[in-house]
């Protein structure tokens, strides 16, 4: 019970010393007395009592640390001398919080979209169940047409599926899109997701209002409705309740919404959220060559992963045998049915973020590591400094009794409540950082939508970034603070201590440190900053500005689609300020386009192929290099012509003229067998990713494009006001051809929206390299200005037997260029190590590339410079006569 009434006592220091002193007191009396019986005088009993019991500080020490409640009283002391301490100094303690709190607030910050889009599960019931199934190693021939990288089924796959999946207990198929919503002319574009009858059920999702899809609903395919998502009830339809009569306009058509799905579910696509779900009854057929579904499942009990994988390897050749597409060579087809499905974890979903990011992330993180390592070596210069500044205060405390152990407790309590404070202020910076982070990656077509929470693993992290923050720039300073001597360090005083020349190659141990490693953060900054500019003013080899992309879903039937073309094209380029109108079957630098195989003489292999009308290499400014433009004559029932790029001549005509040239393009379903003639050459461009060589391309007129290949085509309007000219598109489509959607985008900022992850990388990467950079001026500055004030009478010495201020200077500047140099020597050895990771991000440049190398080293040069002269010339204005009379 005692124990308790102490830690009950808590606080009352005041009347335990008192009880503890005439503990102590009595004790000493009692030695005394003993000592006096055993014939000793008085002041010899005293005496040897005094010398038996040693320093009564040391001794209340002695009791104080057999007592565990009084140990926590000592710690509740200390803080508040910690507390007091920061008081006292204020300055120091805020720079110390503000510098950890930027370190661990932008690691936490990277971290927080880590753990989002790597580490969290699915808001679903058991994520841990769920299960993917996918073609084994992927589609690596290009056979079929793939919606997205995620979906590896088509319509009949899914079908065989459904009906034979013993390892799952449950098993849906979902794919994505866009879709129009909304009254013609009014419409606007959303996220839509097909699902199957089981996709909520076995994903365990419940509606706050209404229903969800069912099984029941396939089967009635004519009265199914759709479900919404919880934003988009809110939003769109105001959160109104759900009734028989809430319904939406999608196509043209008004679809009853049954349900809306809870506001934690987003749907299956990390950093994408859908907005509308229908059932795959609406897509009974599908083309049978098309990779349209992703499949999941949960795994039953008693079966691994392993298991249910052989389970559908061995199901993979009837399945894939039964599947096959028709229209397709022998050679194709056989790669077809070389395909075996793999069941992978699947609690995650999938992510476009976790594909195209996930590197991009990692090395962000060691960025963000790498500023927090020289803000704790900034920190430690400044601890072993202050540290220095203390020995005296700490030699007399140990002489007086104070334990070592007790003074490193100390000293180490203050780093850790300092450490604590950055940590808390880091923690609440990373919510607004991570937020900001995520939406510097939309586009101007796209929102990320990423739910960005501080859950235990975010904790965790800031925890753990805190206690080793800590350890680094705490326990160096408590060490060399708690080892002093105090009879060395009475007898020399505190300048003579702390003047001393040995006791600072920890600090240029540091500064060497901060060196190397922002020659890192500077050699990544420059690199992805001139990689992202390169990306910028490459030239694609087509037109970019004022450029308008429409998209349209025509009202009209298939027979009338050509004359609507025709029709819209005459009236748009009647429009005042367009300069050109064109229409393709695929848009450049989208991302898209169709593949086929194409031999010309004895030389096999494939191209890419667009479908245009003759108008669409005047509108991107693309020059016909020798031959003739497509003309309205190049119809169906004419010779049948193709204008290739000179990629497409190197690779298969040669050194031939490629006029007359015919190209064989083979059978595939949509595409019939067929002969065409090469009426032109242009030059090469770029086709679908502005870091790609230029690809073999084919271009061929859109109106000889079969009547059963897959519809889709945009218009491009070029134009010298391009606002002007989509409101004048809107009116026309909108009065002229009622029924039909149309949506716009800028061609270049879409190509601009392919750099999103360029500019990222360049922004944080030359952020943090400044950062570095201007940390290393602080630390320097701070070092070399305590390093001088401590030679200061050395200084004035020098000065008064005859040196020249300039010689000081030079001096003192001679031990900043020998740290430097060392640091930029470790630095560029660990910059071009830790190049190779960074590579693939790169575009037109190597890792090693000597003018990012020589820039970097320049910057770090300079600033050093900078950050040395101002306190040398400071000490080397000393006045030798003041200073030694002050001695």
């Amino acid at each position: 019970m005692a124990i308790f009434r102490r830690i009950l006592s808590l606080g009352t220091r005041e009347r335990m010393e008192r009880e503890i002193n005439a503990e102590l007191r009595e004790h000493m009396a009692m030695c005394v007395d003993d000592n006096m019986a055993q014939g000793m005088s008085r002041e010899e009993a005293e005496r040897d009592a005094r010398r038996r019991f040693g320093s009564p500080t040391a001794m209340r020490e002695r009791v104080v640390a057999e007592d565990a409640a009084l140990g926590l009283e000592n710690l509740w002391q200390d803080v508040r001398g910690a507390l007091r301490v920061f008081r006292r100094s204020p300055g120091f303690s805020l720079v110390v919080v503000v510098t950890l709190a930027l370190g661990i607030g932008a690691n936490t910050a990277i971290f927080e979209i880590f753990n989002a889009v790597r580490l969290r599960a699915l808001p679903i019931a058991n994520p841990g169940e769920l299960v993917e199934l996918r073609i084994a190693n992927g589609n690596p021939t290009g056979i079929g047409i793939q919606s997205n990288t995620f979906t590896d089924f088509t319509v009949p796959m899914w079908r065989e599926i459904k009906e034979h999946h013993d390892p799952l207990s449950g098993i849906f198929a979902w794919g994505t899109g866009p879709a129009l919503v909304g009254p013609p002319g009014h419409s606007y574009q959303v996220n839509a997701m097909e699902v199957s009858g089981e996709f909520f059920n076995v994903l365990g999702v419940t509606p706050v209002q209404g229903r969800l899809i069912e099984p029941v609903d396939e089967a009635n395919c004519q009265q199914a409705g759709v479900v919404v998502s919880y934003p988009f009830w809110k939003t769109h339809m105001g959160g109104e309740p759900i009734t028989p009569k809430s319904t939406i306009v999608a196509g043209g058509q008004p679809l009853q919404v049954v349900g809306v799905t809870s506001p934690s579910f987003f749907g299956m696509v990390v950093g994408d959220r859908f907005d509308v779900a229908y059932t795959t009854c609406r897509n009974p057929n599908g083309h049978t060559e098309n990779f349209v579904y992703t499949v999941m499942g949960r795994l039953k009990p008693g079966w691994t992963l392993k298991q249910a994988t052989d389970y559908f390897d061995a199901l993979s050749p009837g399945l894939f045998q039964k599947t096959a597409p028709m229209g397709y060579s022998a050679e194709a087809l056989k790669a077809w049915k070389a395909f075996r499905l793999a069941v992978y974890p699947a609690g995650a979903g999938v992510s476009y973020l976790r594909n195209q990011y996930n590197s991009s992330l990692e090395i962000l993180l060691a960025i963000t590591g790498l500023v927090l390592l020289i803000a704790c070596a900034n920190l430690a210069n400044l601890m072993l400094a202050r540290a220095s500044v203390k020995r005296r205060e700490v030699a007399i405390r140990m002489s007086l009794g104070a334990s070592r152990g007790r003074l490193l407790r100390q000293i180490l309590l203050e780093s850790a409540l300092l450490a604590a404070c950055g940590a808390t202020l880091g923690a609440a910076l990373a919510q607004p950082l991570s937020r900001a982070l995520v939406h510097s990656l939309d586009t101007s077509q796209s929102a990320i939508q990423l739910a960005i929470v501080t859950d235990w693993r975010v904790l965790l992290f800031a925890g753990a970034a805190s206690v080793a923050t800590c350890l680094i720039f705490a326990t160096l300073p408590a060490l060399r603070s708690s080892s002093a001597e105090p009879l060395t360090s009475l007898k020399s005083g505190e300048r003579g201590v702390v003047g001393n020349r040995e006791r600072f190659s920890a600090q240029r141990a540091l500064v060497i440190t901060q060196i190397a490693v922002s020659m890192i953060l500077l050699v990544g900054a420059l690199l992805f900053i001139r990689s992202y500019r390169k990306l910028l003013t490459l030239n694609p080899g087509i037109r970019e500005n004022n450029i308008t992309i429409a998209f349209l879903v025509p009202n009209v039937k298939p027979e009338g689609l050509e004359d609507f073309k025709r029709q819209l094209v005459t009236t748009v380029r009647a429009i005042p300020g367009v300069e050109n109108v064109a229409t393709s079957t695929f848009i450049p630098l989208s991302g898209g386009g169709w593949i086929h195989d194409v031999e010309v003489g004895t030389i096999g292999g494939s191209s890419n192929f667009s479908y245009v009308s003759p108008s669409f290499f005047a509108t991107l400014s693309i020059p016909v290099l020798e031959g003739r433009n497509f003309t309205d004559y190049d119809t169906m029932d004419k010779p049948l012509v193709v204008v290739v790029n000179q990629a497409f001549v190197r690779k298969y005509v040669g050194a031939r003229s490629p006029l007359g040239v015919q190209v064989r393009v083979h059978s595939e379903p949509g595409f019939p067998a067929r002969i065409c003639q090469i009426i032109a050459v242009v030059p090469d461009t770029k086709y679908a990713d502005l870091r790609a060589d230029p690809p073999t391309q084919a271009f061929a007129p859109m109106a000889q494009l079969p009547a059963m290949a897959p519809l889709g085509w945009g218009m491009l309007i070029a134009s010298r006001d391009p606002v002007a000219a989509q409101s004048a598109v809107q009116h026309i489509v909108d009065t002229q051809f009622p029924g039909t959607q149309v949506q716009f985008s800028d061609f270049q900022q879409g190509i601009l929206d392919q750099l999103v992850g360029d500019r990222m990388m360049a922004r944080l990467a030359g952020f943090f390299g400044i950062l570095a950079a201007l940390l290393v001026v602080v630390g320097l500055h701070g070092i070399l200005s305590y390093f001088l004030a401590q030679r200061r009478s050395e200084i004035a010495i020098r000065i008064a037997l005859g040196a020249s201020r300039g010689r000081v200077v030079a001096g003192m500047l001679r031990s900043t260029c020998v740290m430097l140099a060392g640091g930029l020597v470790a630095g560029t050895a660990l910059a071009l190590l830790a190049g190779r990771g960074v590579s693939t991000l790169l575009f037109g440049l190597k890792t090693w590339d000597p003018v990012t190398l020589a820039g970097a080293a320049a910057l770090l040069t300079l600033v050093t410079v900078i950050a040395s002269v101002i306190p040398s010339l400071r000490a080397a204005s000393v006045n030798p006569v003041d200073s030694l009379r002050a001695e």
